[in-house]
């Protein structure tokens, strides 16, 4: 399959680990020109030979648009909204103000500010490809995980809504709902959610397996493989979907392991 992407610009947000490097990988494999950031110094440090990296924290505008200005002089194929937080695993009436709106910064707020950036020069080009990175949280919620699931959500209608606004100006916009991939930061999320419910880890593990068709995790190169896909010629036709890489979630929450 013919997925070349020689001459081609993408900007990767948290691209120094997990999803976002195994994408930076990945298009840069198929010939692309990547640039990522990160605010993990230390994963930054340690990126690829050819990788572009740059600290940057996506939760603020200011930050965003300095890291973008210079790389959107030369142009900008492919937009990769990767950054996002775990936030709080806690009962609705437990989270504060803090954990509600630091995540919804991260994972929504970035969004926006690297979309309203690199629109003008891919309506300038007409032509362009935008993956935003959602969840199976952002299909059908997430128990005690208020912040995060408002996010995923927000992201899916944002991606039906820009995919609407920009496709007369070839712009494709399409979201990636990973279900649980393998990593550190799944690591993180399972021991939150072991704590907060009292139960082992091993518990979370089983019951996110028991929870889809194919009793899988998945592996951040997988969600790479489509993402390339998408930003190809391959997928040049292919706007405003919510794509899952997870195996078929059934339910995030099984609430009993002997089902």
């Amino acid at each position: 399959m013919d997925t070349d992407l020689t001459g081609k610009r993408a900007v990767i947000t948290a691209g120094a680990s997990g999803i976002g490097l195994a994408t930076a990988k990945a298009l840069q494999g198929e010939g692309a020109k990547v640039f990522v950031c990160d605010v993990d110094e230390a994963a930054l440090a340690a990126l690829p030979e050819g990788l572009t990296g740059a600290k940057v924290d996506v939760s603020k505008s200011a930050e965003v648009d300095a890291w973008l200005s210079p790389i959107l002089g030369d142009g900008v194929d492919f937009l990769i909204n990767n950054a996002g937080t775990a936030g709080p695993t806690a009962a609705v009436e437990e989270i504060d103000d803090e954990g509600w709106r630091s995540c919804l910064a991260v994972g929504l707020d970035s969004q926006f500010y690297c979309v309203r950036r690199v629109v003008p020069v891919m309506k300038k080009q007409h032509s362009g490809a935008i993956v935003n990175l959602t969840s199976t949280a952002g299909i059908m919620g997430f128990p005690n995980r208020s912040p995060y699931t408002a996010v995923k959500y927000a992201v899916v209608g944002l991606t039906k809504t820009w995919a609407m606004e920009l496709g007369r100006d070839n712009i494709r916009v399409n979201a990636i709902a990973p279900g649980s991939v393998n990593g550190d930061r799944m690591d993180r999320v399972v021991a939150a959610h072991a704590k907060a419910e009292g139960v082992t880890e091993d518990h979370v593990r089983a019951m996110y397996t028991l929870g889809t068709s194919m009793a899988c995790f998945v592996d951040a190169e997988e969600v790479a493989d489509m993402i390339v896909y998408l930003c190809s010629d391959r997928g040049k036709r292919i706007s405003g979907q919510i794509i899952a890489i997870d195996g078929n979630t059934e339910t995030q929450h099984p609430r009993d392991l002997n089902q």
